[in-house]
């Protein structure tokens, strides 16, 4: 019942089907009242022409049965007609002598005449009973005439009668519906459009405007309410990376310095202290580089999160970037021992796309950074830049290592910022996936992990990008 089509058709189906019970209903008791009057009149008809045909012969009443009495009831539907004519006496003048007549004789109206319903052999009869007074010398005789017919040609008459209006109202109520679902269906098209574009919007950003003059007035206050939402939603998230970028920003220049009285203490006098000394120093150096990294990485996802980032987006090369990533780190890489290469046989200019420099840079860095610290001593760390054949197709970039890898179960989550599959076995702090999404989506690029293809362990990352022609740079 979640459906508003279905919904609307039952609160239409229901009324309209009572309505149609009971015009059906009425429609058949009129229809039976047009078809009880035409088998009654024939019946009075049949029974006035016996009557017209009594006589006086030899001082008794005869009677005869003329084709024209029978004639009225002639049908396709093979009914029979019964008669009786009944003298004062008893004595049966014409027709069945064991004619069934009414428990009760109350003949009414200028016809005297008394319908009544009734059996014979097993089938319903219509019958009329019609009394006529004979007038001689002695005085006046009752005479009882009786006719009865069975009901077929009745029946097929209330049948032609009710059933095409059944029909009528069947189509009307199934049209009825129909029209209400297709009008349904043509009015909702506003929510519907409406529904797609929220759909097909980036839910972490939030420059959501709907525009409620395409909607009905009744909807209205509904986009209206998101529109409210959505402007309090995104206040409150821009007051939130403000702050971030504020708190990391302010944290920077007391961290750097900290970071150089450190050096200072651990090089002053190094003769005068012992190895405990010596190892507590070395141990704040290393806190200090992990606070002022994970300081530098939120100032990378606020800038990722700026609403404006698109609107400094420009032609880069992503193969020169990719090179420039794997230089800058290649000392971390000899330092871990790791063989950490670039394949990328691109032409200048054929890997173009639209992107911020520093947020490429960045995005680079933590992919390939990433990679280098899961990967263990004497592994492998490629960096790849691929491009389709199509002319305005896609760029990848691929990094694949030979580490653990990720299980299928945590591929989503590892973008959540600060988590962390097992966080004893590195020392990053959770954000560079974050970095690496956030930044994608600034450029309208799409991030997706997989095992390697090489191997039972290993992580592939792939980044795509929309290429851009050769003439964009």
């Amino acid at each position: 019942m979640s459906s508003l089509r279905l919904r609307l058709a039952l609160w239409l189906l229901l009324p309209l089907s009572l309505f149609v019970a009971v015009s059906s209903a009425l429609s058949w008791r009129n229809a039976a009242a047009v078809a009880d009057y035409v088998q009654d009149h024939d019946l009075l008809a049949s029974a006035k022409v016996l009557s017209d045909r009594l006589i006086w012969e030899d001082n008794a009443v005869q009677a005869s049965v003329p084709p024209s009495a029978l004639s009225l009831f002639a049908s396709p539907n093979r009914d029979r007609v019964y008669l009786s004519v009944i003298g004062a006496d008893g004595h049966l003048l014409a027709g069945m002598p064991d004619f069934p007549m009414p428990p009760e004789r109350h003949p009414t109206g200028a016809d005297r005449a008394q319908w009544y319903d009734t059996q014979w052999q097993g089938e319903p009869l219509r019958a009329v009973l019609v009394t006529r007074s004979m007038y001689d010398v002695d005085g006046a005789r009752e005479i009882t005439i009786a006719v009865g017919k069975t009901t077929g040609s009745r029946d097929q008459m209330l049948a032609r009668l009710w059933r095409p209006t059944l029909w009528y109202l069947i189509a009307a109520l199934a049209l009825t519906v129909l029209i209400s679902a297709i009008a349904l269906t043509i009015e909702l098209r506003p929510v519907m459009r409406l529904s797609r574009q929220l759909r097909a919007r980036d839910p972490l950003h939030l420059d959501l405007f709907v525009d409620a003059s395409a909607l009905h007035r009744e909807l209205r206050p509904v986009a209206e309410t998101i529109n409210q939402s959505t402007r309090l939603i995104a206040e409150h998230s821009a007051a939130q990376r403000r702050f971030i970028a504020d708190a990391a920003h302010q944290l920077r220049t007391p961290l750097a310095l900290q970071s150089s009285l450190i050096e200072y203490a651990r090089t002053a006098a190094p003769e005068s202290r012992n190895a405990q000394d010596r190892e507590l120093w070395a141990k704040l150096a290393t806190s200090n580089r992990r606070l002022i990294a994970v300081t530098n990485q939120l100032l990378l996802l606020a800038q990722a999160e700026q609403r404006d980032v698109q609107n400094h987006l420009a032609p880069l090369d992503l193969a020169q970037a990719a090179l420039e990533g794997v230089t800058a780190l290649s000392p971390l890489a000899e330092q871990r021992r790791i063989d950490l290469g670039l394949d990328a046989p691109l032409a200048p200019g054929a890997a173009s796309v639209l992107a911020e420099p520093a947020l490429l840079h960045a995005l680079i860095h933590n992919l390939i950074d990433n990679a280098l610290r899961y990967t263990p001593e004497g592994g492998h760390v490629t960096v790849s830049v691929r491009q389709d054949g199509a002319p305005h197709g896609t760029v990848r970039l691929i990094v694949a290592d030979d580490g653990p890898g990720i299980p299928a179960q945590a591929r989503e989550r590892v973008f959540e910022r600060f988590y962390r599959i097992a966080p004893q076995a590195s020392e990053g702090s959770g954000l560079g996936l974050a970095i690496v999404r956030e930044a994608a989506r600034a450029f309208g690029a799409e991030v997706s992990l997989e095992a390697h293809t090489q191997g039972a362990s290993g992580l592939r990352v792939r980044v795509e990008f929309t290429r851009l022609p050769a003439h964009a740079d």
